[in-house]
């Protein structure tokens, strides 16, 4: 039997207040976790709670092993309780903008790897 190979989604596409992903938009933040994407309530870094990222939280470390954390259009340190709380469950984080953050999350997905992607919207 034949393993089957993993397709994770492509961000084709930011700005305008979404995301263009394997040929859908996708307005407002998303993020990506398993290969799924979703919408996420966050719109600004100041928004951002643990509670937002409890889906990556709990997820099984064969799901995720680093979360790539978008923080808009400029790169900024990630609040203290998501750094904490993303510590505690073992995942490496990433904070970068969210430009960064998409191209970062195309390579490292491309490459097979585990990755998580909660982008803010710009």
């Amino acid at each position: 039997m034949a393993a089957s190979l993993r397709q994770p989604p492509v961000v084709e596409a930011f700005g305008g207040g979404g995301f263009r992903i394997d040929g859908v938009r996708w307005e407002g933040s998303i993020l990506i976790l398993d290969d799924t994407v979703r919408t996420w309530p966050v719109h600004a870094l100041a928004d951002l709670a643990p509670d937002h990222l409890h889906d990556v939280l709990s997820a099984p470390l064969e799901q995720v092993e680093l979360v790539l954390l978008g923080t808009g259009p400029a790169t900024t340190i990630a609040p203290r309780p998501i750094r904490e709380g993303l510590k505690a469950a073992n995942l490496g984080l990433e904070v970068m903008s969210t430009p960064e953050a998409c191209r970062m999350y195309n390579f490292l997905a491309g490459e097979g790897r585990r990755v998580a992607a909660a982008l803010i919207a710009v």
